[in-house]
């Protein structure tokens, strides 16, 4: 579950002095070591090796590097890539409904280069100002399930998309009291969402081609071309990046940045019986240690937490979720602690109708805001460091992105600044600053601060921790403690 609304955790760090506690040993899972030989026949594999490491990675055409390959789903990739291929035969083909890029029609304004909620709502924004824009890549669905606060996905222009709202959410952290949030919660039906936004770039006349894209080749005019599968190229003006977190393969990350981590999540949509979990309250977080009468094994050691939707009191979509991890809890590992927490409170599944694998990477490096090719979404970072949240943020700033790039787009071409790529530089540091002014990259670092407290805590530090935070005042969010990403949204 992908949660479109982000309560900041990482904002409150600096207003407690909680004596947190660490974490006791390192889980790391296999390491994944694949030979040459294994991956022969592919064109472009290369190994690379940690220093000191006995692991190594075998990055073939689909990633950048090692910590491409970890955005990617690393060792979790088999079952990133089955989430990712999931039917979802009510939602229409992109291909369906947009008219196909001709590259005999000539150059584009832009291309957005990536199909999921970032990219399809930045090119309908575009193109509804005026810009020929192209959205390039595979025809996939929306397989994550969304959960969002009511009022904030309405803000959006997207209450209809909301498919089941509770009206309030609750957190269990031990066996005290538990805290009521106050805020109406809402399931986002990823059918809605993804119809809505298609339709806006139906409206806007964005045109579409189903294709990975191999490279953006910098032309002689300063202009972009972005070289698809079967040797398509398409002409642009720019070309932005909105294919998800792991696109070094079409963009320069800063080096030395901090490392990569990942949230991990199991969850299963069931039919129940013995749910006791009110229907009328989504559970935002049960820390409650339900095994603590048997036996502990390593994994029980790490904090893992139930997010649980009750759609009715027998039908309920329940998660384990790893917050953040500095090496991925493996998907098994969670699906058996979901399993054993479900058994110890008496809840029996009767029948499955979905499982999710969600694989969120969190933290490591800014893009390199200097290059000309732009980016959005997970790709350009967007992500937040301490939850993993990112789709709301994408959503509400589409607009605004898209403007500036209209803006520089139109008065570089009334200026015919772009040429021979002598200017285009400073012409695409105009759009990243504006998705990365020096304020925001100072509230980024801020929040990477809490990821890595995060990463440090043991079960008993994470209550202490979220004790605290569900019980600061309003006054820290009015400070303007928490930027953007208001406490709770």
């Amino acid at each position: 579950m992908e949660c479109l609304g982000t309560p900041n955790f990482a904002a409150m760090v600096v207003s407690t002095s909680a004596p947190w506690r660490s974490r006791r040993g390192i889980m790391r899972p296999e390491n994944v070591c694949f030979s040459h030989r294994e991956y022969s026949h592919l064109p472009s594999v290369r190994l690379r090796a940690s220093a000191g490491s006995e692991s190594c990675v075998a990055v073939n055409e689909g990633f950048a590097d090692e910590e491409d390959y970890i955005k990617g789903g690393g060792s979790e990739l088999f079952f990133v890539q089955m989430q990712q291929n999931k039917e979802m035969d009510e939602q229409s083909k992109l291909a369906d409904k947009l008219p196909q890029i001709s590259v005999e029609d000539g150059e584009l304004d832009l291309v957005v280069i990536g199909c999921g909620p970032a990219g399809l709502a930045l090119a309908a924004e575009s193109a509804n100002l005026g810009l020929s824009v192209g959205l390039v890549g595979p025809d996939l669905p929306f397989t994550n399930n969304y959960g969002v606060w009511e009022d904030e996905f309405k803000d959006l222009g997207l209450g209809r998309c909301i498919e089941h709202v509770w009206r309030d959410t609750i957190v269990y952290l031990d066996d005290g009291d538990p805290i009521l949030i106050g805020r109406a919660y809402g399931r986002v039906s990823r059918h809605l969402l993804h119809e809505e936004l298609l339709r806006r770039c139906v409206e806007s006349g964005v045109s579409y081609l189903s294709s990975k894209v191999e490279r953006i080749v910098e032309a002689s005019s300063g202009h972009s071309l972005v070289v698809c599968e079967r040797d398509i190229v398409i002409p642009s003006r720019l070309a932005t990046v909105a294919s998800g977190a792991a696109s070094g393969k079409l963009l320069q990350y800063e080096v030395g940045g901090p490392r990569v981590s990942v949230q991990t999540a199991y969850g299963v949509e069931v039919e129940v019986e013995n749910n006791p979990y009110d229907p009328s309250l989504m559970v935002f977080m049960d820390y409650r240690d339900h095994i603590k009468q048997k036996v502990q094994s390593l994994e029980g050691q790490y904090p893992t937490f139930l997010y649980a939707m009750p759609m009715s009191p027998t039908k309920v979509f329940f998660e384990e979720t790893c917050l953040a991890s500095k090496d991925a809890m493996p998907f098994d590992i969670l699906k058996k602690k979901l399993m054993s927490r479900l058994e110890t409170m008496g809840i029996r599944i009767i029948r499955t109708y979905e499982e999710e694998w969600s694989y969120i990477p969190v933290g490591g490096s800014l893009p390199n805001t200097e290059q000309k090719n732009l980016a959005f979404g997970a790709a350009a970072s967007m992500v937040h460091p301490a939850t993993g949240y990112s789709v709301v943020r994408s959503l509400s700033e589409a607009p605004k992105y898209a403007s500036v790039i209209a803006n520089i787009l139109k008065r570089s071409h009334s200026k015919e600044i772009f040429t021979r790529g002598s200017s285009t530089g400073n012409i695409s540091m105009q759009a990243w600053n504006t998705l990365w002014p020096q304020e925001r990259k100072r509230q980024r670092s801020f929040f990477l601060f809490g990821l890595a407290l995060i990463l440090e805590l043991d079960i008993e530090g994470i209550r202490t921790f979220f004790h605290t935070f569900f019980r600061l005042p309003n006054w820290l969010d009015v400070a303007g403690i928490s930027g953007i990403d208001t406490v709770f949204s």
